[in-house]
């Protein structure tokens, strides 16, 4: 069998190329570094090109105008507390539920990686909140979304921009009954690296079997966590009783690992995706900044910036709203300096290459790895300065504009 391999950084596993295949001949596997891309057997590859034309590296859309913006709450303080941010997602997709559709989105498998998977009820939407900081698997979503949607049914597919991108290059068509949401993405961290930091907790808490996870929260806000020190929580049981292990997720070593760059997919530091135009709805994010253009709207529990970029994204936004959000809308240009995340793409850390060498010889854990090599340089040290100067001042996050910049 003769394989065929695409150029790592003009790949960002979105997995369109192998859903499209009509000869099955695109397998995803895993490289070195845990990452997914599409390899080819040439023998039975029919070369019909339908693989090349849903790449959204290869086909990237045009510059997006400025969207709309809207700061968004969720009514249920419940669900809204159990959210990355404000809960906007869960409201989106109740309304898609509720009106007998199906919802898409990211979740922990039985391995504790991430995968796309689906949900017909509200309850299984719990399994889609909260942030998960790895990349995660579309595996085959994007012809079960089809499915959905040829037969007639309300569809919610949600993921990172270059996944949602993905989606819409391999549906070919427009549907009108798709609400296709992503949200402000930093990069995809490895799975590698996350399964092999987990390892070392597990361990290091006397519990180094997988099997005695119950659950793992990027970004739990419960006490003495909240929003913006949000935790990195693994609940496991140990023999008979149940414990939890927990650090701030951001200033532990795999959050530090991830602000830092230091083992983002390749793809990440050159994405064609970010600010363009190529069908997504909705947007969702984190609105850091919020105490400063909407003070009354902030009580430190999350809340969501929602972009609108379609009249299809305005509609269901306008129909959850009128019963799930509190909403408020905002000027795109009080978030230009926010969200240079939503167009710009991040730069790789100067150790990149070091780290994995040694990650990979297996001599060093993740977090001796960490501890070496995501060491802020001069610059990095001058823009976390800033960074945390305008926060104290009530200033937008403007920090965030500068190329490099670790959050």
């Amino acid at each position: 069998m003769i394989e065929k391999r695409v150029k790592k950084n003009s790949c960002c596993g979105c997995a369109a190329c192998y859903n499209v295949c009509p000869v099955k001949c695109i397998e995803m596997r895993a490289d070195s570094e845990g990452f997914l891309y599409p390899f080819v057997n040439t023998e039975l590859c029919i070369e019909c090109g339908l693989c090349l034309q849903v790449c959204p590296f290869i086909n990237p859309g045009v510059r997006v105008k400025d969207p709309d913006a809207y700061a968004a709450i969720n009514k249920d303080e419940f669900i809204r507390m159990n959210s990355s941010s404000g809960g906007a997602f869960t409201a989106l997709a109740g309304q898609t539920i509720r009106a007998g559709g199906v919802v898409f989105g990211a979740a922990w498998d039985s391995d504790w990686l991430v995968s796309h998977t689906y949900t017909e009820t509200i309850d299984g939407l719990s399994a889609f909140r909260g942030s998960k900081y790895l990349q995660s698997r579309t595996g085959e979503s994007y012809r079960q979304a089809k499915t959905f949607l040829d037969a007639g049914r309300e569809v919610l597919y949600s993921g990172t921009p270059c996944q949602t991108a993905g989606l819409i290059r391999y549906l070919k068509r427009p549907y009108v009954n798709l609400l296709a949401v992503d949200v402000v993405c930093h990069g995809v961290p490895s799975p590698k690296v996350f399964q092999a930091r987990l390892q070392e907790i597990l361990k290091g808490q006397k519990a180094d079997q997988q099997s005695s996870i119950e659950a793992i929260q990027f970004k739990s806000k419960v006490a003495p966590h909240c929003w913006r020190n949000a935790g990195f929580v693994i609940k496991y049981s140990d023999g008979h009783l149940s414990n939890e292990y927990a650090e701030a997720t951001y200033q532990g070593v795999y959050g530090q690992g991830f602000l830092s760059n230091l083992y983002l997919r390749p793809s990440c530091h050159t994405c064609v995706v970010k600010g363009k135009n190529y069908g997504s709805d909705l947007t969702l994010a984190d609105f850091w900044g919020v105490e400063r253009v909407l003070p009354d709207f902030n009580n430190e529990k999350g809340v969501s910036l929602v972009f609108v970029n379609s009249g299809h994204g305005k509609k269901a936004l306008d129909t959850t709203a009128a019963s799930c959000l509190d909403v408020k809308a905002i000027e795109y240009d009080d978030l230009s300096k926010l969200c240079s995340m939503f167009t710009l793409s991040v730069q790789p850390h100067r150790n990149r290459a070091a780290f994995f060498k040694d990650f990979l010889a297996g001599h060093y854990s993740v977090k001796e790895l960490v501890d070496r090599y995501a060491t802020k340089t001069f610059r990095q040290k001058s823009v976390s300065a800033l960074h945390q100067c305008a926060h104290k001042l009530g200033v937008v996050h403007f920090v965030r504009k500068m190329r490099g910049s670790c959050r």
